[in-house]
């Protein structure tokens, strides 16, 4: 028996783009396109009738836009959502991520990394385009530490909030074990503990929380 693809919604306005994106997808052997949406509310009504694995969602699109979209979707279903952006500088890029999305990726992204992209999202990791992330600590760099957030940190253990201040560095799991001296499996126990005290979906929340709490400062 074929193992289940990847089920996979692509939203976009510009119809080549979709097609596109969608195409290349379609292409692979363990990623099947259920549906293609034109705007964010035809992206809303496919993820609930198809209930795919993954959303390759246009930020900038009529009638609800990418972030709104983004927000209901996570909110409402365990869908992992990719945002996608015709440029790194996006002003939208810090409320898409809060909005829970769980990657980013530029529009002329090389077919092979798309659809890497889908893969690693669908496998419940987090994904960021380097200029992307260079962006978004520029937005921490100028806002302060929220006290709620501060506060938030609190219920994690000294273990735990090392391990999240080694996630806002960008570490994988290989590189927190190494740098704490314990064994990768130790430091998957520490990410999932850390994400369910703190009612986070993943490590690019983790981020912004941690960025949030002053936990972690820009240019440590």
């Amino acid at each position: 028996m074929t193992a289940p693809g990847i089920r996979v919604v692509v939203a976009d306005d510009q119809e080549l783009v979709r097609s596109g994106f969608a195409m290349i997808l379609d292409a692979q052997p363990d990623i099947d396109v259920a549906a293609e949406a034109g705007d964010g509310i035809e992206a809303v009504a496919a993820v609930r009738e198809h209930r795919p694995d993954v959303l390759l969602l246009d930020i900038r699109m009529p009638r609800m836009d990418g972030i709104e979209a983004a927000g209901i979707v996570c909110a409402e279903t365990g869908c992992r959502v990719l945002m996608l952006t015709t440029f790194d500088l996006d002003d939208y890029v810090y409320d898409a991520l809060r909005a829970g999305a769980s990657g980013f990726l530029l529009k002329d992204v090389r077919r092979d990394d798309l659809v890497h992209a889908v893969r690693v999202v669908a496998a419940g990791e987090s994904l960021l385009a380097p200029s992307v992330t260079t962006r978004l600590i520029r937005e921490f760099t100028s806002r302060p530490a929220k006290r709620g957030a501060r506060t938030a940190v609190d219920v994690l253990t000294a273990r735990e909030r090392e391990t999240l201040q080694l996630i806002a560095r960008g570490l994988s799991n290989a590189e927190i074990a190494e740098a704490m001296v314990v064994s990768e499996h130790t430091v998957k126990t520490h990410v999932s503990n850390l994400l369910a005290k703190l009612g986070l979906r993943d490590r690019v929340q983790a981020v912004i929380a941690a960025y949030e709490s002053g936990l972690a400062v820009p240019g440590t």
